[in-house]
């Protein structure tokens, strides 16, 4: 009930009559009132709690973005700060380590001069030292010869001239020794000079023909139905042929043309000759097959022998039995790296006779030592040895003087010189066999060598590494420091080089080098 209806109660009720009734009235819309005021408190009070929990938290928020971005624009301004700090501290360091170096190079220019006047200290004093020993010498001298013009007038003119020759000779002593050890090595320079003038001017006026790459005797055929003709049936046309000339026939390698292979290259030239005979005859039996293997046998017979001819009136020798011209002529068909045997021999024959008569001794004698010196690689492959000893056996078999023969027989070093002669040799071979475009050798056989070499060297105990350079003419190896001392690294070399000439075939020389390295590294933080 509001107020105003109280009112009008009030007002219609009898005021002595209904008073009771007012008063109940007043203290129910009292109470009323109260509570009605008392829930509109409350309310506004919750409600106003509420925004200042949202204003709160609203504030909170914006003071959490707030900080975080001053923290930000702090810790930015900081990196700018640190790395302004770092360049700076940077460059006063730069400076200071050019500061630095230039104070030691001042410190190092100081203490060479401090050196130098050192050196001059000391080379004055020993010229003072030096002065004045000459001075009491010419004192003391001047006194001799006072006493020895003293004497003079006592002594006849004989033991004068025997005094003054024996204190010249005395004075002179030093002298004399300097003389004589200027002129020795004057003398080793001058030889040493004689000698590459004699080599450079020996290979300049030899010219050779190049080296053609031998590796295979084809025979090409005029069509495939050849191949068949050449079989024959069962075979025994191919049978008769490789039975007779002693080589083996490759009919399937290539189209239209047949492969030779034999190791021994003058029954190859046989068989080459021979089976061209019956490709251009037609007649293909085991009858003509060996009619053409003979006339070519002797067709080579006589190409070799005209060959050791030419070769020796070439060379203008005379003298040679035939059996030793025929053998010659057989080295036309042989190769060693490439490089023909026989072409190896005049070549070799017309450098020992240069170098013999730059030298001054007997060309004709290096000239024919130098031909016949590889004449042992034509003898049959059926006899033992090495082709230097079984050449010399043979040519001494035939009437040639020991002087040639003990050249051939040494000519590897096999057997010991005798004479000059046989270094001549020696030194011919070497320079017909290393000069540039003598020899050549396939890559695969190159591959291989140097892999041999390598593994060689790797096979040792204590090598870590092997690598052969300089177209394998030098290994380097490269031993463990914590296993292998110095003296056994030198043993290492003389071992390897002992091993690959026992155990290697390879052309000229090469070069063993060890190395044996500690390294110590530390990395400052």
């Amino acid at each position: 009930m509001g107020a105003a209806d109280f009112a009008f109660l009030m007002a219609e009720s009898d005021p002595f009559h209904d008073w009771p009734l007012a008063v109940a009235f007043l203290v129910v819309g009292g109470g009323i009132g109260f509570l009605v005021v008392w829930a509109l408190t409350r309310h506004t009070r919750r409600t106003a709690h509420e925004q200042a929990a949202e204003l709160i938290e609203v504030a909170r928020r914006e003071a959490a973005v707030a900080a975080e971005e001053m923290k930000q624009k702090a810790e930015g301004e900081i990196q700018e700060k640190r790395a302004e700090l770092n360049r700076e501290f940077d460059r006063r360091e730069i400076e200071s380590d050019v500061r630095l170096r230039e104070i030691r190079a001042h410190e190092e220019s100081l203490a060479l001069l401090d050196y130098q006047l050192e050196q001059r200290q000391e080379r004055l004093n020993r010229e003072s030292a030096a002065v004045k020993q000459a001075r009491d010498a010419i004192r003391a001298m001047s006194k001799s010869v006072r006493k020895r013009l003293e004497g003079v007038s006592q002594l006849d003119a004989e033991e004068i001239r025997k005094q003054l020759r024996e204190e010249v000779m005395l004075e002179c002593q030093d002298e004399f020794r300097a003389l004589r050890r200027a002129t020795l090595e004057k003398s080793e320079q001058e030889l040493q000079t004689e000698a590459r003038r004699i080599l450079i001017a020996s290979m300049q006026r030899i010219s050779s023909k190049p080296n053609n790459d031998l590796t295979a005797t084809i025979v090409q055929l005029p069509s495939e139905e050849m191949k068949g003709r050449i079989i024959g049936r069962e075979g025994r046309n191919i049978k008769s042929f490789e039975s007779a000339t002693g080589v083996t026939l490759l009919i399937d390698e290539s189209p239209q043309m047949v492969l030779i292979s034999s190791f021994d290259p003058v029954r190859r030239e046989v068989a080459r000759s021979a089976l061209e005979g019956l490709v251009k005859d037609g007649r293909i039996h085991p009858a003509s097959i060996e009619e053409f293997v003979k006339r070519a046998q002797e067709e080579i017979e006589l190409v070799t022998t005209q060959a050791g001819e030419d070769a020796v009136a070439r060379l203008n020798i005379n003298g040679l039995h035939p059996e030793i011209i025929k053998l010659l002529g057989r080295l036309k068909y042989r190769f060693s790296y490439n490089q023909n045997a026989l072409d190896h021999s005049i070549e070799t024959a017309f450098l020992a006779s240069i170098i013999a008569s730059e030298v001054g001794l007997d060309p004709n004698v290096a000239k024919r030592a130098g031909l016949l010196h590889d004449i042992g690689k034509g003898v049959p492959g059926e006899l033992e040895g090495s082709h230097a000893v079984i050449g010399a056996e043979f040519i001494k078999r035939f009437g040639e003087t020991p002087i040639v023969v003990n050249a051939v027989a040494a000519h590897h070093e096999e057997v010991k010189p005798e004479t000059v002669y046989a270094g001549l040799v020696i030194l011919a071979d070497t320079i017909s066999a290393v000069r540039p475009g003598a020899r050549a050798e396939s890559m695969t056989s190159y591959i291989q060598r140097l892999g041999r070499l390598e593994k060689l060297a790797m096979s040792l105990e204590g090598v870590q590494q092997a690598f052969a350079i300089q177209a394998g003419r030098e290994i380097r190896v490269v031993v463990s420091p914590q296993e292998v001392t110095d003296d056994r690294a030198r043993d290492i070399a003389k071992e390897l080089r002992k091993r690959i000439e026992a155990e290697l075939q390879y052309p000229s020389t090469i070069k063993i080098t060890v190395i044996r390295e500690s390294r110590f590294t530390e990395t400052a933080t």
